[in-house]
């Protein structure tokens, strides 16, 4: 029996990058969602309840860091796995323990599409198997 298919919501206002992210999620067989301020991200989060939601930090009208608290607030106690990508650091991805910023995972947008893809299954196999 096949598991049912992971949606995701990529949060970003630079079409290029969106796009670019939106086809690696989906040859990986993940159900994308796009949005191109925090504003419309948090419109789609509330209308599809993705399983991880990807934000970029800095857009126009709500910003990734109000983004993500307010996706966090609205979630409740069964958050998606919440990462926030950006320009703004170039350190190696890393995960807090508590939210900083909003999300527990920050990521810069010099990583590799395809190890953003495996950096989110992986934090979704996790989360998976600690609920099990």
């Amino acid at each position: 029996m096949s598991k049912p298919q992971r949606k995701l919501l990529i949060i970003d206002d630079d079409p290029f990058f969106l796009k670019i992210l939106s086809d690696n999620f989906r040859e990986s067989g993940f159900l994308v969602f796009n949005a191109n301020d925090g504003i419309e991200g948090v419109k789609v989060y509330l209308e599809e309840l993705p399983d991880a939601v990807i934000s970029d930090l800095v857009m126009p009208r709500m910003g990734g860091v109000s983004t993500c608290m307010e996706i966090s607030r609205l979630a409740g106690d069964r958050p998606p796995v919440i990462v926030l990508l950006t320009s703004m650091f170039h350190e190696a991805p890393h995960e807090h323990e508590s939210p900083e910023m909003g999300a527990t995972v920050h990521i810069p947008k010099s990583t590799s599409p395809l190890d953003i893809v495996i950096i989110v299954e992986q934090l979704l196999d996790r989360g998976t198997y600690l609920q099990n």
